[in-house]
């Protein structure tokens, strides 16, 4: 039986990852480090098997924002990658190249969400035709959502 492996990495592509095995639960966190880190209303994470992530360009970089916790990063483009504790490494689901299977299943510190973040989905849907069409336009230097060895497009320096 082949194991699985999925891949994914930062925005700019300098840090990628691979990871052998079983993810584990996939879940989001309401406190306010994790909002910080993700410049967001809650972080979206899954736990990487233990001695299971391989990361095949550079590395994160790490900040620690508590005395047993430290948060790791891209160095060049700044994406939140991980979440690194006593126990283990938790992923960005955002940072893995397919993500559709990762819905998350537990959240985490719920007692200090934001107050309105169960109504966000409720506001207005942008629906100007227009917009999307110039959104298509838009010539993209984010790394594609793929192992590819021809990256940096358009002479980024990595």
């Amino acid at each position: 039986m082949t194991e699985a492996v999925r891949t994914g990495g930062c925005q700019c592509g300098a840090v990628r990852f691979r990871i052998h095995g079983a993810l584990g639960r996939p879940s989001i966190c309401h406190c306010r480090m994790c909002q910080k880190q993700f410049g967001s209303f809650f972080s979206a994470l899954v736990t990487a098997p233990k001695d299971g992530v391989e990361w095949t360009r550079e590395e994160p970089s790490y900040f620690q924002s508590s005395v047993n916790i430290d948060r790791g990063f891209c160095p060049r483009c700044g994406t939140p990658l991980t979440y690194r504790h006593p126990d283990g490494l938790e992923i960005a689901i955002g940072a893995f190249d397919d993500r559709s299977d990762l819905a998350p299943q537990i959240q985490v510190n719920y007692a200090v969400r934001l107050p309105w973040v169960e109504k966000i989905f409720e506001a207005k849907v942008h629906e100007d035709p227009g917009y999307y069409s110039r959104q298509e336009q838009i010539i993209s230097f984010q790394h594609p959502d793929h192992e590819t060895d021809n990256w940096p497009q358009s002479g980024l320096q990595l």
